[in-house]
């Protein structure tokens, strides 16, 4: 057999270059950044090339980097499996989607019954969970991100760049909109806020939204109702709770079944798009390839409400 690079370090190098981080690659391994640094090196010195460009506490890959990762990938990914079959017992194709809480029922599940009247036999299995994860020990065939920056190494595609508009349920409008009446006259408790958490510093407000519609109103998140959830403002608006800022390819379902309803035409854009970020050697397999032309598809444009006002 010819001779093998160092696996441990060729495993520290595949997470760190998923990762795009030295700290997030020893937090995924269970080892300190200084452990995972000495692997690089032990690595690099083995095939006689520089792997990362260092800056500080910034990597990046280097053109030997980016030319040893996708068989890496795949390599590894394939011991895995190895040891799945062995271990389950079973050859049976399985499509692992790892996907934000927020995204999981509103978005993925609907498009997920499409994907199974082409492949009525396949076994899915959804993981909600937040960035980032690891493809290789976790087995993901295709991850969903909010931004096209988690894994820097994997082959990317950009699914959607949605935006929100106003939604409400028809009930609720025509009980405290009174019909004509615009958005800048609705009481402060009526709004529904989505708390996007710590992480996430792109995601439109109300303020934005007043702005966008030409107005200056910034409605106070204590005096109305928050949420921690895109999907569950969503929610909130569909049992008459409020109005929300849904995003659209959540909202689309409900607002073309009347649940609920669009009280503007003026959308606000996210500030990054959804992306499917997947390994190179999967990328042509014909379900992830089929799933990811279904969750890149344009969404249908909602009814808008005639009678409602902008700001």
């Amino acid at each position: 057999m010819d001779k093998l690079p160092p696996l441990n370090a060729m495993r520290t190098f595949e997470v760190a270059a998923r990762a795009g981080s030295f700290t997030l690659a020893a937090s995924e391994l269970g080892v300190s950044s200084a452990a995972v640094s000495q692997q690089i090196r032990n690595l690099e010195d083995w095939f006689g090339k520089q792997l990362f460009m260092r800056n500080g506490n910034r990597i990046a890959l280097t053109d030997a980097g980016h030319a040893i990762y996708p068989q890496t990938a795949h390599a590894l990914g394939e011991i895995a499996a190895v040891g799945r079959r062995m271990l389950e017992g079973g050859l049976r194709t399985r499509l692992v989607v790892s996907v934000p809480v927020s995204l999981a029922e509103l978005w993925l599940a609907p498009r997920l019954g499409v994907l199974l009247d082409g492949f009525p036999r396949m076994a899915i299995d959804v993981r909600v969970e937040d960035d980032p994860v690891d493809f290789v020990r976790q087995n993901i065939d295709l991850r969903i991100s909010y931004g096209d920056y988690h894994y820097p190494a994997l082959k990317m595609v950009r699914l959607v760049h949605d935006e929100v508009l106003p939604v409400a349920s028809p009930e609720f409008w025509h009980r405290h909109g009174n019909g004509a009446a615009s958005l800048a006259d609705v009481h402060e408790s009526h709004f529904i806020h989505t708390n996007w958490g710590p992480n996430y510093a792109s995601h439109p407000s109300w303020a934005d939204w007043f702005a966008a519609a030409g107005g200056s109103r910034a409605p106070d998140p204590s005096h109305g109702r928050r949420v921690g959830l895109s999907s569950l403002a969503i929610g909130a608006a569909r049992l008459g709770l409020g109005i929300a800022l849904g995003q659209r390819v959540m909202a689309n379902a409900d607002l073309e079944a009347g649940r609920l309803i669009a009280l503007s035409s003026v959308p606000v854009r996210l500030g990054q798009p959804y992306c499917a970020f997947m390994l190179p050697a999967k990328a042509e397999r014909a379900d992830i390839a089929g799933l990811v032309e279904l969750l890149a598809s344009n969404p249908a444009k909602p009814r808008t409400e005639p009678a409602s006002g902008a700001a």
